[in-house]
């Protein structure tokens, strides 16, 4: 498992939390099969990932999470047979089970100005703006250091899943807001008395502020227009809106930084007339 993890940290990049999250399904695993009366590799077969499977399911785990374990499972014995620590993978042709298709929720354009109308500190401003005009994941955004963005020709550069580098446009409105909280910003670190910090979201102590904490604001936010939202709402909302203004599928899947087209489909919530027409926009 530890040269594993190693392959996905250094041949295919992954990130801490996702090693992480592999790691614990595969333990998980482990775990059940020393219930089993398994010790070794060689003794596991198909049904025991059937036996695995019903187990999480009568567990009430939801079928996302049960699928996204399974994955775990299939990528770490596929491994071990490409490095021959097995003759043979037992995971091999396993199936995970259905999970529904749930379009996601979105929030109107309304809603969107809305929000911004309250009364929002330069700090919040920025970050809602960017969100929503970047369509970043929580994670892209607290991470981001001066570096990644240029208000010269208004773009920001990050890492997403698998590290894989995207560059979006920003928006004249985001820009503004992004440039007027830079300036408080210089007041907060010279209080602090910090020098050359290149994290872009700061708190009041000049630390980076948590994905927590902005979950906290969004969902604060989305009570004022009497609606649960999170941060993911709005980067659902920024594809979706894309899409009703006309921008073509594959645009949005670059911004969005998903590898499958199939996926950006997932993120959006847009009619199917559009979608019929972006599919031959697409395939001619």
């Amino acid at each position: 498992m530890e040269k594993y993890l190693s392959y996905l940290e250094i041949e295919r990049g992954l990130s801490s939390n996702t090693i992480l999250a592999y790691q614990n399904d595969i333990v998980a695993f482990i775990d059940f099969l020393e219930g089993q009366n398994i010790s070794e590799s060689k003794n596991i077969v198909r049904n025991h990932f059937s036996i695995y499977t019903k187990n999480l399911m009568d567990e009430n785990i939801n079928p996302s999470s049960i699928t996204r374990k399974i994955a775990s499972l299939k990528g770490f014995f596929k491994f071990l047979n490409a490095k021959q620590e097995l003759k043979h993978n037992p995971a091999l042709g396993i199936e995970s089970p259905r999970v529904p298709k749930k379009l996601p929720r979105v929030v109107s354009t309304d809603d969107i100005e809305k929000m911004l109308k309250t009364n929002l500190s330069t700090l919040e401003k920025a970050v809602f703006e960017l969100l929503y005009a970047t369509g970043l994941r929580v994670s892209e955004l607290v991470g981001l250091n001066l570096l990644n963005i240029d208000l010269k020709v208004n773009t920001v550069r990050t890492f997403g899943k698998g590290s894989k580098e995207k560059i979006v446009p920003l928006g004249k409105p985001a820009a503004q807001a992004v440039k007027s909280y830079l300036k408080e910003r210089e007041t907060v670190l010279k209080l602090n008395k910090i020098e050359n910090e290149q994290r872009v979201f700061i708190n009041a102590k000049g630390k980076r502020i948590s994905r927590q904490w902005v979950y906290n604001f969004i969902r604060s936010l989305g009570e004022g227009i009497q609606k649960t939202i999170t941060p993911h709402t709005i980067r659902h909302s920024f594809a979706t809106h894309l899409l009703e203004r006309g921008a073509d599928l594959r645009v949005v899947q670059e911004l969005l930084g998903h590898a499958n087209i199939a996926t950006t489909q997932l993120y959006t919530h847009v009619s199917k007339k559009r979608l019929k027409e972006v599919y031959f926009a697409i395939n001619g």
